[in-house]
């Protein structure tokens, strides 16, 4: 709980997951909606492309979150590192 209230942690990936379930629900009734209004070809399209549009749409923002995991870890990797160690990668 400390680490939420202090910003450590992300709290919003829960929610894109639940807003991305909750669009998947709503594309998939507006596709059945279309195809019982006898436009199927709308319909089928809605169905096929929706869920994958909306799943590409919520990975590229749970890609800026995971970002922000990994660097927290290198961040905590590298204050971990005893002092006068050398951090830079040498090159041959």
């Amino acid at each position: 709980m400390r680490d939420y209230l202090s910003f450590h942690r992300m709290i919003t990936p829960v929610f894109i997951q639940i807003i991305f379930w909750l669009a998947v629900l709503a594309v998939v009734i507006v596709g059945i909606v279309q195809i019982g209004k006898s436009n199927a070809a709308a319909g089928v399209g809605i169905l096929i492309f929706g869920p994958l549009v909306i799943r590409i749409y919520a990975e590229l923002l749970m890609v800026i979150f995971r970002i922000q995991d990994d660097v927290a870890a290198i961040r905590a990797g590298k204050s971990a590192a005893p002092a006068g160690a050398s951090t830079a990668v040498s090159s041959p």
